[in-house]
């Protein structure tokens, strides 16, 4: 094929508009023409009408840019030169890597394309996946063949949920293609959005190894934190005096206890050591980290029930898997609600940034948007700023205890007559 593409404007299409595609597509219409397409046509149409419920992009800022929107794979039909796919990929209930929208996506895009497209994929996958699971895919539902007819791309996300500093257009982006003049066209593109910061990776399996570890990194550190928390509690210290003290040091990571959810660091691990063991190797440290970080929320809650009577009136704040966000996916909360009510507490869970239906349908918990007063423990779970304004000593009864897994509240701080405990 001619893999290097004409002088005109290339016409661009981001699969998927969640929290990776839609900053994506609406930095891109800025330069190019550019459709969003997503298959939920309520969220389509929430779009057009210059609402995102995910709050990665602002009304003003969705309503001033010139992308278009829909739900009809149909509408790309020969308006498209470049496909951008950036559909989840989670894992199953056996932490098995899901492709199954990746899949999905790919024989819808695979029905589209013609001589001279380009298919970029920026879902979190393993090495491998792009070329040897998606390329087939494209090929046989259009009839073309890769790197001849079209080329395949990756470049993977970086977006962080709620980070208004490190942006699409503000991050560097890594790139990699089939063909030197993909790879160039494609430097062109990203780097037309955020200052040509861009990386060209040496090709797509590097590309897809270098996304897959860079949360497994996370994950694993992280790990380290949660596990020397549970030590530090045997022996009667708070591990945020502790990493006060370590943090003044110059080469200490600042990294902080916590439970790791979400759909990147909670998930990611997983894909490498699928692929660490379909090359044969059994990977230790990965899999030793996600056994750590998923108990972290049983820890927790068996701590919490130490200090109460059964049942005791329990107030978590927050089920989103951080803060200031609105995402639920794979909040680790979840577990601790689910653990404390096994205890036979009756727990009331409070978040005003969560959905209270998706939250419903996902996890069948209620929350409320503000609590009332008169329980017995007051979970900090997740800090969103929208919890500083709490006056303690009105949600507790006298002798509650405050529960403070995120360093929310300290100890001085904590009115007379309450009890404090934290990690």
């Amino acid at each position: 094929m001619s893999a290097a593409r004409n002088e005109k404007q290339p016409r661009i299409a981001v699969i998927g508009l969640g929290y990776v595609g839609l900053p994506l597509a609406v930095a891109l219409s800025h330069k190019y023409p550019t459709v969003g397409m997503d298959v939920d046509e309520e969220r389509v149409e929430e779009l057009r009408q210059g609402h995102d419920r995910t709050d990665e992009v602002a009304s003003k800022a969705l309503t001033a840019s010139k992308l278009t929107f829909t739900s009809d794979p149909e509408a790309l039909r020969d308006a498209v030169d470049i496909y951008i796919i950036t559909v989840p990929t989670p894992v199953d209930v056996r932490n098995r890597p899901d492709l199954g929208a990746l899949i999905a996506a790919s024989r819808s895009v695979g029905g589209l394309l013609k001589n001279g497209d380009i298919v970029v994929f920026e879902s979190t996958v393993y090495p491998g996946v792009t070329e040897d699971v998606c390329g087939p895919i494209l090929e046989r539902e259009s009839g073309l063949y890769a790197e001849r007819d079209f080329v395949l791309g990756y470049s993977p996300e970086r977006i962080n949920p709620g980070d208004r500093t490190h942006r699409i257009d503000t991050i560097t982006k890594v790139v990699a293609a089939q063909t030197e003049a993909a790879a160039e066209t494609l430097r062109k593109v990203y780097g037309a959005v955020n200052g040509d910061d861009i990386f060209v990776a040496r090709n797509i399996r590097t590309a897809e190894a270098a996304k897959v570890i860079e949360n497994a990194q996370r994950d694993i550190n992280i790990a380290f934190i949660n596990e020397i928390t549970m030590i530090f509690g045997r022996m009667g210290l708070s591990v945020f005096d502790v990493l006060e003290a370590a943090n003044t040091k110059w080469n200490f990571l600042p990294f902080t206890p916590g439970l790791v959810g979400g759909h990147c660091i909670g998930v990611d691990p997983y894909y490498l050591a699928h692929a660490a063991e379909e090359a044969g190797h059994e990977p230790r440290v990965i899999l030793s980290g996600r056994r750590i970080n998923d108990a972290m929320s049983l820890y927790v809650a068996d701590r919490i029930d130490d200090q109460l009577e059964a049942p005791s009136k329990v107030l978590v704040l927050g089920v989103t898997f951080k803060e200031n966000v609105p995402d639920i996916r794979n909040s680790k909360v979840v577990d601790l609600i689910r653990r404390l009510q096994g205890y036979d507490h009756e727990v009331t869970v409070c978040d005003p940034l969560a959905d209270v239906e998706e939250t419903r349908q996902e996890y069948a918990i209620d929350i409320v948007a503000s609590p009332q007063t008169g329980y017995d423990c007051v979970v900090g779970a997740v800090p969103h700023q929208a919890f500083d304004s709490l006056s303690l000593d009105r949600l507790l009864v006298s002798g509650g205890l405050v529960a403070d897994m995120k360093g929310m509240w300290r100890a001085p701080d904590i009115p007379a007559g309450l009890r404090y405990w934290s990690l």
